[in-house]
């Protein structure tokens, strides 16, 4: 087309296509504007994400170092109360060698001396107690192998089976730990642990039975 000829267009036609070219660059502007939009949104979920997840590291970083904590603190006495537990239990067998018949003979000095040992191992028991340490003493409980150690069964079949019915040594637990199972005897040929009750079912909803 020549110059004259574009010189001759009449202005309407001229103002369409000025029209028609803004258009064409507000669309591209719209789109080019869209795209930046989505690819923000997206940089920000990820960015949203990891922030969660770093939040998240975080906790369970606070409540594991928390939780080593605590039980640093419920356990760092373990072994010196395992120690302290041989020290009861030799207290104890010297006071169980001492029979009725000679602690009746020993006299006044005697008898002082076998107080005075009592005293002891209940003092030193409580002061394991005030640290979390804690006696077992299961007789009539059923024999848990996490707690009791089976020395021997006792043929009973008037007691439900494995059921403790001696404690032979007493055990002992720190915390949710075992210190010294308790060592026992458990019952055998008895009657089986009555099985737990099926839980009943609750209401029926008749009207639900119905709409549906």
């Amino acid at each position: 087309m020549s110059d004259q000829a574009k010189n001759e267009r009449a202005p309407e036609d001229i103002e369409a296509t000025e029209a028609k070219a803004a258009g064409e660059r507000a669309e591209g502007s719209v789109g080019d504007d869209y795209e930046a939009l989505v690819r923000l949104l997206k940089e920000n979920e990820e960015l949203k994400d990891k922030t969660l997840r770093a939040a998240a590291d975080m906790e369970n970083l606070r409540r594991r170092a928390a939780r080593d904590v605590q039980d640093a603190r419920a356990y760092a006495i373990a072994n010196f109360a395992r120690d302290m537990l041989s020290v009861s239990d030799n207290l104890r067998r010297g006071l169980d060698a001492v029979s009725d018949e000679a602690r009746a003979a020993g006299g006044q000095a005697l008898n002082s001396l076998i107080e005075g040992v009592e005293i002891t191992e209940r003092a030193m028991l409580s002061a394991l107690e005030r640290h979390g340490v804690k006696k077992l003493a299961p007789e009539g409980e059923k024999f848990d192998p996490n707690f009791h150690q089976a020395m021997f069964e006792v043929p009973n079949p008037d007691v439900p089976d494995q059921t403790v019915v001696q404690v032979v040594q007493p055990g002992y637990s720190i915390g949710e730990r075992v210190l010294r199972p308790a060592m026992v005897g458990v019952s055998k040929g008895g009657p089986k642990a009555a099985a737990e009750k099926p839980a009943e079912p609750g209401p029926v909803n008749r009207q639900a039975e119905k709409d549906a």
